[in-house]
Order: C-alpha cells, then sequence, then structure tokens
C-alpha cells in the first residue's frame, strides 16, 4: 500500500470470523463515538428519505388540486359574454349593438331578427353585396331586460347583461341626480348604450336602435375611420357630410343629429339622434363618460357644462354623446347626412307641411335645407323608423303625399327583408308553413301578405323556427 493512503476494502484483513464490510463500519461508527464520517452518512441518508417523502406528499396535493378545480363551477362575471355567437362573413368584423332597458315590446323578435339580417345582406356573408366587413351582433341588457332577453339570443345575438355605468346614488350633481330617472325614454337606463365603447375586440362598433334597417353596406364610414387617411381620400370625398365640413384626420364617430327636436332661433347645440351611432371602442373614452356622468354637471337651462345641451332626453344619451365630441373631444367626429344614415323621413322645416309645399325656418339654422322625404329610396343606406312609425303597425301610408311616400317605400324595404330572411330560415319542404304566415290581405303587394288589416292588429308576427 502507498504511504498515506486508506486501505480499500479488499485489502482489510478478515478477524476472528468478522467480515471486512463489518469490521469498516465499526472503524468509521464505532469507536466509543460517532465518528464525523458516521455523521455524515446519517445526515445524507436522512436528507434523501425526507425529499422523497415530500415528493410524494406534493404529488398527493397536487392531484387533489387538479380534482378540486374541476369540480368548481365559475358564475359568469358582468364583463363576460353569455354566448358565443359566430361571426357573421369574411374580413374584419365590425360590431353592431343594441341595448334593452326593458320588457314589454311585443316586437323584440321582428325588429332584432330583421334589423340583424339586414345586417347580414350587408355584409361580406352577402358576397353579393360587395362589403368587406364582417359583422358580430350584441344586445346590451339591462338587468330589468334579463328575463326577455332569450329572444334575442335566439335568433343570434350575443347577450351582454349590463347595468348603468354610474349608479344614480353616485352622481354627484344634485340636479342631474334627481331629475335623470325620468328623462327621456328611459331615464339613466339610457346610460346602458355607453358600454358600446368597451367592445374593444373590435376596431369599429355600430349603435342602432331595434326599430333600424340597414339597406347598403356601410363601408364608407368603416374605410374612413379604419384606413390611413392618405388612403381613403377617395371614400373621404364621397361621403355626404352636413354642411360640407372638413372631416378630421382621425374620425371616432359618425353620427346625426335630431334637429326635429331643435328650434332653431334658440342657437342651442343640437343633440344627437340617438339610434345611430358608429364609434371607435375605447377603454379611455368609457372612463371618460363614467367621469362625467358621476361629476353630474348637469345644469337646469344650460344643460352638460352650462353648453346648451337641453332638449328632449339630454341628461343621458342624445345629450352626453354630442357633449363628449363638441367639447370634451372636439375635431374627432363627423355629423354625416341624415338623409343617407338614419333617415327617418322628417320634415326639414318648422312649418306644416300643406298640398305637398313645406313651410317655416329651416330646423338646422340655415337659409335653406334639403327635405329628405323626397329622397329616392335607392340612395338610404339606413332607415329608421320613428317618425314613419313602426313596420309592424302596419300603416298603409300614401304614395302620392311628400309626408308618407318615403316611409312607404321604407317600410316595404323592411318587409322584403323580412321574407328574404324567412325564406333563408325554411327548407323548401317547409315552404307551405311560410305561405301560411303569409295569408294577409291587406295591400300584399306592400306587405308582403303579413298584414291582415292597417295597424298593429292586422300584423302577423314572425315564428322563429326551432
Amino acid at each position: 500500500m502507498g504511504i498515506g493512503r486508506r486501505p480499500t476494502l479488499h485489502q482489510i484483513p478478515r478477524r476472528n470470523g468478522v467480515n471486512r464490510s463489518s469490521h469498516l463500519s465499526r472503524n468509521l461508527c464505532f469507536r466509543g463515538f460517532l465518528t464525523p464520517w458516521c455523521w455524515l452518512l446519517i445526515v445524507t441518508i436522512m436528507f434523501f428519505m425526507f425529499n422523497f417523502l415530500s415528493m410524494q406528499v406534493l404529488e398527493v396535493d397536487k392531484n387533489n388540486a387538479i380534482s378540486d378545480i374541476k369540480d368548481i363551477s365559475f358564475p359568469n362575471k358582468e364583463n363576460t359574454p353569455l354566448v358565443d355567437v359566430p361571426v357573421g362573413g369574411k374580413g374584419e368584423t365590425i360590431g353592431y349593438a343594441i341595448s334593452l332597458t326593458g320588457c314589454g315590446d311585443e316586437s323584440l323578435t321582428d325588429g332584432g331578427a330583421v334589423l340583424k339580417h339586414s345586417i347580414h345582406l350587408s355584409s361580406s356573408a352577402n358576397k353579393s353585396s360587395k362589403s368587406k366587413y364582417g359583422y358580430k351582433m350584441y344586445a346590451i341588457v339591462h338587468p330589468d331586460a334579463v328575463k326577455c332577453s332569450t329572444q334575442l339570443e335566439q335568433i343570434g345575438y350575443e347577450i351582454l347583461v349590463r347595468d348603468v355605468p354610474v349608479p344614480v346614488a353616485d352622481i354627484q350633481g344634485e340636479y342631474l341626480r334627481t331629475k335623470v330617472v325620468s328623462n327621456g325614454c328611459c331615464g339613466e337606463k339610457e346610460f346602458i348604450k355607453l358600454w358600446a365603447y368597451t367592445l374593444t375586440q373590435h376596431r369599429a362598433v355600430v349603435h342602432l336602435d331595434l326599430d333600424t334597417v340597414v339597406l347598403q353596406p356601410l363601408d364608407d364610414l368603416f374605410d374612413a375611420m379604419l384606413m390611413e387617411t392618405s388612403a381613403s381620400l377617395e371614400v373621404r370625398r364621397n361621403i355626404p357630410v352636413m354642411f360640407e365640413k372638413d372631416m378630421p384626420d382621425v374620425v371616432d364617430a359618425f353620427f346625426t343629429r335630431d334637429y326635429n327636436m331643435n328650434q332653431p332661433r334658440t342657437k342651442k347645440p343640437v343633440l344627437v339622434q340617438g339610434g345611430f351611432l358608429v364609434l371607435r371602442p375605447s377603454m379611455d373614452s368609457f372612463e371618460t363618460y363614467k367621469n362625467i356622468i358621476r361629476e353630474g354637471d348637469f345644469r337646469q337651462g344650460s344643460g352638460w357644462g352650462g353648453k346648451g345641451y337641453v332638449t328632449y332626453g339630454a341628461m343621458t344619451f342624445q345629450g352626453i354623446v354630442p357633449y363628449f365630441y363638441d367639447v370634451m373631444r372636439p375635431n374627432t367626429s363627423t355629423e354625416v347626412s341624415r338623409c343617407v344614415y338614419n333617415a327617418q323621413a322628417d320634415n326639414p322645416r318648422t312649418g306644416k307641411t300643406i298640398d305637398n309645399k313645406v313651410q317655416g325656418d329651416c330646423r338646422d339654422g340655415q337659409s335653406d335645407c334639403r327635405d329628405c322625404r323626397e329622397a329616392d329610396v335607392s340612395t338610404v343606406k339606413l332607415a329608421h323608423f320613428t317618425l314613419c312609425q313602426k313596420p309592424w303597425n302596419c300603416l298603409p301610408h300614401n304614395d302620392h303625399d311628400l309626408r308618407h311616400k318615403l316611409c312607404r317605400k321604407l317600410h316595404h324595404e323592411w318587409f322584403r327583408i323580412r321574407k328574404n330572411l324567412e325564406n333563408q330560415w325554411y327548407s323548401d319542404s317547409m315552404r307551405g308553413s311560410i305561405k301560411e304566415q303569409r295569408n294577409g290581405k291587406f295591400q300584399p303587394e306592400q306587405f308582403f301578405g303579413y298584414c291582415k288589416s292597417s295597424g298593429a292588429k292586422g300584423y302577423l308576427p314572425i315564428k322563429v323556427p326551432n
């Protein structure tokens, strides 16, 4: 053996029947006390045993945790869509939203179904439309209207249950806090329309009322909003803008104003018409709206911020939107022609129309104004059934009266789209049941057999297939 080297196991001699390994153990661990080598051996063995047992315990805990997670049922949060509705068409998807503040509207299914199908026909889902934009439908539903929202869910709307962005009790301004609940058609519930700004999965969203219908693609508005300014110059030039004003380089909203509520001699700002708004979604914009509402600076006689927004519905959506774009975010929006977008066939003057002759001052404050009632229906891209009344009222408008003739044509378009929808819904084997639903004898050339008589009671409602 070399000098200074410990003997190997086979070099240790066997003594008195004791094997070499036991001799080694005695030398390492039993010389009357525990040697340092023995302590090291014991600690090493304990270390490995402890880690082995720990890994077994962790494996059991992990398996139990996975089992527990599988058993958890997470409730729907307020911001979570309740259903996943397929997107219609190819290309960039535009969000289309309507709002439901309460139940009791018997035409909910009919209005929702025909509106959705009109958008379908004017989207890339319909090749003949030549649109390059797809669509997805949303219904922003107040908690008071959840029970009737299933009608919209059945026909393809994604239901988003939303309460008012700011509780009335949190509004600091006393005048707004005490008056807003009875303002306009729906009080503070109108503010749920603002949730459309939170649909940031889309670069553009269109918020519409249920009594609207899209007659042509809105690609020109989407192009102007989404394309670079230099690339959309030709498109911008062809968009009919009110008073021929220049369009800002970046457009965050398109809307029309409600001149029917305006008295031109008061010189007060005109509210938006709340049934049509093309907007650029933005959480920053949504939070700004919430701050405006929470502050509640709506003054008696002078409206939001004392700027004059005071006519019907001014405390809610129709007033806060123009205040936002005129005052808070100037030069970011464009007012388009209400003869083309959001057409209502309204009288542009303050006087009555007698024998097809208009009288009075222009409601828009100009010396001369276009009468949208004279428009050809082929030039209308989106119609809104306010002054014309709802199609499901089966009203026999006079085709030779200036007050009625455009309304009659717009109603005819609504019923034409309904017929097209039902033709797609039902298979050829079920065409007989469709004919039974189209047996109305009241002006069938106008209403396609969906009206038995004039008035709401004469209307034959849509029957959604199972």
